[in-house]
């Protein structure tokens, strides 16, 4: 049988920090998107973090200076296009 996976995502009283706070605690094996806290939504069942690829996006043209294409070529190609094992973190497009 499938195991199902949940995402559990935060609510005004759980911010990104408090988020990643707890999958540490819980979950040490789970793997973190260096630079990307404030892009973390949620995580699943497993302890796998969940990223807000729009906002990974504004990170990297606020903070690196990159064009919107830059930024999303960079995101395709370092991010989305690596897989790091069972505990990926999940990336979502989301408005």
């Amino acid at each position: 049988m499938t195991k199902k996976t949940t995402i559990y995502k935060y609510t005004k009283r759980m911010n990104h920090d408090k988020i990643l706070d707890i999958v540490k605690e819980n979950y040490p094996e789970a793997l973190i998107a260096d630079g990307f806290n404030s892009a973390i939504v949620g995580y699943t069942n497993e302890g796998k973090l969940v990223y807000r690829v729009a906002k990974m996006i504004d990170i990297l043209m606020t903070r690196d200076e990159m064009s919107e294409e830059d930024a999303q070529e960079y995101i395709d190609y370092n991010v989305l296009g690596a897989y790091v094992g069972e505990m990926t973190p999940i990336y979502i497009y989301t408005e």
